[in-house]
């Protein structure tokens, strides 16, 4: 969808391009990641983060399977989705227990739960980009509270 289209993406439609892409993230170690990315991004797929300029289609295969390996309960849930235009914003959170070490912190058999804001534009039918905050910070504290 863009601008130019005479129809709107609707909230439906929205959720229905996202769905492959949060459907990876919940459980990845046991999807065909690669697959339910190529049904959602487009080739030239890039997903900003924080600390990096961005990640490729093929290199977030990597990222969620690593993700899915360390956190194998990874629960990723779409809470709300809003439409401009060829944008869809989408407020969703994230629960799991990690099983190996995340981010320095060892596992201690403790959860989290964390909100994440992700921001797509979409061209063809397809996410074009992703813009993405996560609160790692407070997932990690919640982690490591005794």
């Amino acid at each position: 969808m863009t601008k130019n289209d005479e129809s709107v993406m609707t909230v439906e439609q929205a959720r229905k391009i996202s769905a492959p892409l949060y459907e990876a993230l919940n459980q990845p170690a046991n999807k065909d990641v690669s697959a339910l990315l190529a049904a959602a991004c487009n080739d030239d797929y890039r997903s900003y983060h924080t600390n990096q300029d961005y990640l490729t289609r093929d290199q977030l295969v990597d990222v969620f399977t690593n993700m899915g390996t360390t956190i194998p309960d990874l629960t990723w849930e779409v809470v709300d989705i809003h439409v401009v235009d060829d944008v869809m914003i989408v407020r969703g959170k994230a629960t799991g227990t990690p099983v190996a070490e995340f981010w320095g912190t060892e596992p201690t058999g403790k959860s989290f739960r964390t909100m994440a804001i992700d921001l797509f534009t979409v061209r063809d039918g397809k996410l074009a980009t992703g813009y993405h905050i996560e609160n790692w910070t407070t997932a990690l504290q919640q982690l490591r509270r005794s």
